[in-house]
């Protein structure tokens, strides 16, 4: 909660959505719900932004790790690619 003289700003926080709700599984077998995690360059999106618990972001960031490895999520879009190729 932030004071600004006389009025009170509250800042809602966000909920991490996987202790909100316990049927929800973090499974590296499931690309279309780990790419929801992942910027359109293919970055994980940080605790802060998505609303994660600290616990479940790392459980997260493995299987994000887990599904590059074997190539269910790309590590980098191709279009950053061949933007990296060009300046060369």
């Amino acid at each position: 909660m932030v004071f600004d003289r006389n009025r009170r700003i509250f800042i809602k926080h966000k909920i991490c959505r996987f202790c909100a709700d316990p049927s929800l599984r973090i499974d590296y077998k499931e690309p279309n719900m780990l790419a929801g995690f992942t910027s359109e360059r293919g970055k994980m999106i940080p605790r802060r932004i998505s609303g994660n618990c600290a616990r479940h972001q790392r459980i997260l960031a493995l299987a994000i790790k887990r599904a590059r490895n074997i190539a269910l999520l790309p590590f980098t879009t191709a279009k950053i690619k061949m933007k990296e190729y060009r300046e060369f």
